[in-house]
């Protein structure tokens, strides 16, 4: 793959970073300031035919028409709503993401999450931390997460993933999504207002669409309730963010455990305060096992597409 030239966009793996300056004629977007980046694209524009892309920065329009010996996007991420899907369709360039690598480490996260927060773990080490242990006495009583009921909007392979760990706990399953799923006896709810209204703990955890943007609006927030809890780690445009904080500072909704956000790294500072919300960096796939498991799903489908051979996990 020496003649390869590659556009890395973002940061995301040291890992990669070096098996593509290895391999390829690697560029790096952020090389370039902000302000003079459509000029260091025109430069190089002729030498790129794959961009490898992430969550963060990926592959929009503006970026894609602006790379003519454009060939192959590959993603290193399951979710692919930083890339202009239609686009690459139109001209023909594939795209590629790194979906199953990672599906135990978010699923695990997720079930973390929601334990974490009706546990209110991080709560209780910080009352350790502070002294108030010994100053105040014991910590309040929490709730359990063995035996809730559990809502999943989203049953594809994190979503599957989730409802088996949530088993575990003896939890009853009920999902969400687009169609009913066979073979499965988890309990189909064609309506979210429904789902969210017999659910104690709801995961988010479907792709980022058109559709799913919002998923998570006022009205299926009220009807999860003042005892419920939300988990997001799909993304955060999912949620009505200011719907979301509302409902937490005024009590309508129980508490929430989030990986994500809507203007990430931007996190809404209502949040910071209370202690009824878990926050994560957005790090459902942040191991350094399955990074380099992504990374390594990446080359793969830079190799096969420079060799002509079918795509490990093609999209487009």
């Amino acid at each position: 793959m020496e003649s390869l030239g590659v556009l890395f966009t973002y940061p995301m793996s040291s890992y990669l970073e070096e098996e593509l300056g290895r391999r390829c004629k690697l560029f790096r977007l952020w090389d370039s300031p902000p302000e003079k980046r459509k000029e260091f694209l025109r430069a190089i524009s002729s030498q790129i035919r794959a961009v490898v892309a992430n969550t963060v920065v990926g592959a929009d329009s503006d970026m894609i028409d602006s790379l003519p010996a454009l060939e192959i996007v590959a993603s290193c991420s399951v979710g692919l709503d930083k890339i202009d899907l239609d686009k690459c369709r139109e001209k023909g360039i594939r795209v590629t993401n790194t979906p199953d690598v990672l599906t135990d480490d978010v699923a695990d996260l997720a079930i973390s999450l929601a334990i974490c927060t009706m546990r209110q773990i991080c709560q209780s080490d910080r009352f350790v931390r502070s002294g108030a242990w010994l100053t105040k006495g014991d910590y309040r009583l929490t709730s359990k997460f063995s035996g809730k009921r559990v809502g999943i909007i989203g049953l594809g392979r994190i979503g599957l993933a989730i409802a088996k760990r949530a088993e575990a706990f003896n939890c009853t399953i009920s999902y969400h999504s687009r169609t009913e799923k066979p073979n499965t006896n988890y309990k189909y709810y064609p309506n979210l207002i429904n789902l969210a209204t017999n659910s104690d703990v709801l995961f988010v955890a479907c792709a980022l669409t058109e559709d799913t943007h919002h998923i998570i609006n006022r009205e299926v927030i009220d009807a999860l309730g003042p005892k419920g809890v939300l988990v997001n780690i799909g993304r955060g445009s999912h949620v009505d963010e200011l719907e979301l904080v509302k409902a937490l500072v005024e009590g309508r909704l129980g508490g929430a455990g989030l990986d994500v956000f809507e203007n990430e790294p931007r996190v809404p500072e209502e949040l910071f305060g209370l202690d009824n919300v878990v926050l994560l960096p957005h790090v459902g796939s942040a191991t350094v096992e399955t990074r380099k498991e992504m990374a390594n799903l990446v080359l793969e489908n830079l190799e096969a597409h420079v060799q002509k051979k079918p795509l490990l996990t093609p999209v487009v």
